[in-house]
This record gives C-alpha cells, structure tokens and sequence, in this order.
C-alpha cells in the first residue's frame, strides 16, 4: 500500500512538472499588429490600453520597416493589423489583396527632421552636410523604409542625392539610423521628429525637413485573419481620444481634414 501511493504521488509530481514545462498554445484572443518601427513607443502604451478595453486579449507587436512587414505578410508571416509609415506601402498592401481595404484608417502625422549627436555644431541647411565633417550620414534604405525615401526626395530636390552618396550610412529602419547618431557613430541622420524626442539627451534636430508628400501613417486590418472582428476593433481604436492622447504625447500629430 505504502508503495503504491508513493508510486502515484511520484507520477504525479512528475507530470506536474512536465506540465509546468510544457509550451501553452497561443490564447484565442492573442492579436498580432505589425507596426512601423518609429511606433514604438506610442504603440507599446496603446496595446495595454486596448488590452485593458478588451479582457481576454493579449496584443503583441511586431516592429520593423513598413516595406519588411509587408513582405513578410507577404511570406505567410501571422499578422492581424499592419500600421505604416507611409501611404505607398499601405496602397501596395491594398493592391496585393493583404489587407481590408475598407478598414484602412489614416491616425497620425510625422515631421521628418535632420539630428546631429548632441552637442556637436548642427548644419544651418541642408547644403552644408557637403562639409567635410559629415563624413556619415544615417539614413533609412530607401528601398525598404519609408523615412528613407522621403529623406532621398528632399536630398533629391536639393540637388544634393549625387554628391552625398559616399557618405550616406543605409540603416534597415528609421530606429537604427537613430541610434547610429544617438552613439557618434554617424555625424548627421534623417529621422522623425517623434524618434528624436525619444534621445532628447543624446540627439539634437538641426533641421526640419519639409516633404512634398506629408508623413501619415495608415492602418488597415490584414486578411485572412483569425481575428478580423478584433482587428477591426484595434483599427478603429487608434482613432480613439484616448489612443489620439497618447499618440500626441509621444508627438505624433492628428490628421487634417
């Protein structure tokens, strides 16, 4: 007898264990939202806000290029939201079918702006990054982010692509050309007002730099999802009071009419 109930606690124990271990499948209401890198910070806030709103759901995000998100959607990636940085990106995501074309919402405004490492002497224009002390100039790969082609059309319309090709560093999203000034590790970057406000002690602006295009971020739900009504839902929050607060906090402005 003493045996035998020792035999059942151990495999008791054991399966508990092996339990406790076990990888748990993914909730039923898990919400995957793709989002451009420079949302970081404002989109991290509102996930727990619609989290709070929506018991049950668990939001995780996916931050990287626009154009990478896409393509990985594109590859079968799982997404139920995508959020750009720029309207080219989302009118391809349309035209390939990838997400709900009626659901697309336009949220917020950005500024581009040109940092320096804090503390060093800013160009007093966009001509001046000629000098021979901007011997690295970050800049998002115009192929795949969006605050690198509009930092390439305003250094085009400047006159000023050719020459200052030898010293244009490429970085794979707006953050890491960001960080790249934030470390000295380049003299000069492209990036939004909104990610030098995250480096006020380590960055500068030196420039706003005005776009024939304005910086506005849509956000559309993916198809096929598992969870098109949430999605939706997620969508539509983003043009919430609350979700527009917190996105002017990080200093995202609102749409105009």
């Amino acid at each position: 007898m003493i045996v035998s109930t020792f035999h059942r606690l151990l495999v008791g124990t054991l399966l508990a264990a092996f339990l406790s271990f076990a990888p748990h499948p993914a909730h039923a209401d898990d919400l995957t939202v793709s989002a451009a890198a420079s949302l970081t910070n404002a989109f991290n806030d509102i996930g727990k806000d619609f989290e709070a709103a929506h018991p049950g759901t668990h939001v995780m995000f996916n931050f990287a290029a626009s154009d990478v998100l896409l393509k990985q959607i594109e590859q079968g990636a799982p997404a139920d939201v995508f959020a750009s940085a720029d309207e080219v990106t989302m009118d391809r995501a349309v035209a390939m079918d990838h997400v709900e074309a009626k659901s697309r919402r336009d949220f917020a405004a950005n500024t581009l702006v040109l940092i320096v490492p804090a503390g060093s002497a800013a160009p007093g224009a966009l001509a001046d990054l000629k000098a021979d002390r901007f011997r690295h100039i970050a800049i998002g790969n115009p192929d795949s982010v969006p605050a690198g082609r509009y930092a390439r059309t305003a250094l085009i319309e400047a006159g000023l692509w050719n020459a200052l090709q030898p010293s244009l560093v490429q970085a794979q999203n707006v953050r890491q050309a960001l960080d790249y000034v934030a470390r000295s590790e380049a003299d000069a970057g492209f990036v939004y007002a909104t990610d030098a406000a995250t480096q006020t002690s380590k960055v500068a602006v030196a420039l706003t730099i005005p776009t024939s295009t304005p910086v506005r971020y849509p956000i559309a739900a993916v198809k096929p999802s598992q969870h098109a009504a949430l999605a939706r839902e997620f969508v539509d929050f983003m043009l919430s009071p609350q979700s527009q607060t917190t996105l002017r906090k990080y200093g995202f402005s609102p749409i105009k009419p």
